[in-house]
């Protein structure tokens, strides 16, 4: 599909460009991030250039994977040109095809901008984003155990806990236990097309 722009009260959220790989790179040299996500270890500058060119145009190109540059809606600087303030990509789960309808939703933070709620603000419109135009019904969410920061930003952007998988994830070669969390369109005010019942005791 072609990429979108979405906007918040304080953020414009955009497909990464190539002039934004010198932001990236520098955010990922910050050791919390390849602690708890997928990113490279060490990070290079070619890591860098392959994540804002190729890996996100490839995503939006294949319509599978929507990666989105959060930053600031800053005077004096056209929308789209403020400060990075992180990353948010949404994944389809083509394994578990229509009628399903899930994604997962993943983020890091540029180290200076945590704690402002900026990436919950963005999680929330991407979410909204994701229900109302592609037609997601179950939004995912995982984090390996332990990771409070990233469990604190999908608290704040509306998903609710439902437990720990074990062994869900491998990092660094190692399975790890993951924390769980998921977002309908009915947390956020909005309809589905699939009727939800939910289990009642």
């Amino acid at each position: 599909m072609e990429p979108v722009t979405l906007t918040t009260e304080r953020l414009v959220l955009r497909p990464f460009r190539p002039a934004d790989a010198e932001a990236v790179h520098a955010a990922c040299q910050d050791p919390d991030i390849p602690r708890w996500t997928t990113v490279p270890s060490p990070y290079t500058r070619a890591h860098a250039e392959d994540f804002v060119g190729p890996f996100t145009d490839r995503g939006w190109r294949e319509d599978t994977t929507y990666t989105f540059a959060v930053t600031l809606k800053e005077d004096g600087r056209p929308a789209g040109d403020g400060t990075l303030v992180g990353s948010v990509g949404l994944v389809r789960l083509h394994q578990l095809a229509p009628p399903h309808r899930l994604a997962e939703l993943g983020y890091w933070t540029v180290k200076e901008r945590r704690g402002q709620g900026y990436t919950a603000e963005a999680a929330r419109e991407i979410a909204r984003w994701a229900f109302t135009d592609l037609g997601v019904e179950r939004m995912e969410w995982y984090a390996e155990a332990g990771n409070a920061a990233s469990r604190g930003v999908a608290l704040k952007a509306g998903f609710r806990m439902e437990g720990t998988a074990r062994a869900m994830l491998v990092h660094r070669g190692i399975r790890r236990d993951a924390w769980a969390g998921s977002l309908l369109p009915s947390d956020l005010g909005l309809p589905s097309e699939t009727p939800y019942l939910p289990y009642k005791k």
